[in-house]
């Protein structure tokens, strides 16, 4: 498992590649964690190089939704490959956190100031 985030606007992207499993889901949410303290607004999780997550990594998630939550920020994840699309419909995720299908859909709706920062690469 591997994160790289960027600031886009007052957002957070964070990209996640590899595997999410009980191995690494603890630095998963260290990192999440992270990430949200560097955001004013929200951070979109891109997992479109993401090819499998385990309930370990899906408590990561959870971790990471309550605490923006707590701390009045926005958090979704974005462009899910069909293996972690039916993960997430199985363990009824996308009912909890914002799924969307594209990042710069998640882009639009929780970050929409840093739109044009986004598009403009």
């Amino acid at each position: 498992m591997n994160l790289n985030r960027k600031g886009v606007g007052n957002a957070v992207l964070a990209m996640a590649s590899g595997r999410i499993d009980l191995s690494n889901a603890d630095v998963f949410t260290s990192a999440l964690s992270a990430a949200l303290t560097e955001t004013k607004t929200a951070l979109i999780l891109d997992l479109s190089k993401v090819e499998y997550i385990s309930s370990a990594g899906l408590r990561s998630l959870m971790i990471t939704l309550k605490a923006s939550k707590t701390d009045n920020k926005g958090f979704g994840v974005a462009a899910l490959q069909p293996m972690l699309a039916e993960i997430f419909s199985i363990a009824r995720m996308s009912q909890v956190i914002p799924v969307f299908q594209t990042t710069r859909e998640a882009v639009a709706k929780l970050a929409p100031d840093a739109l044009a920062q986004f598009d403009a690469g």
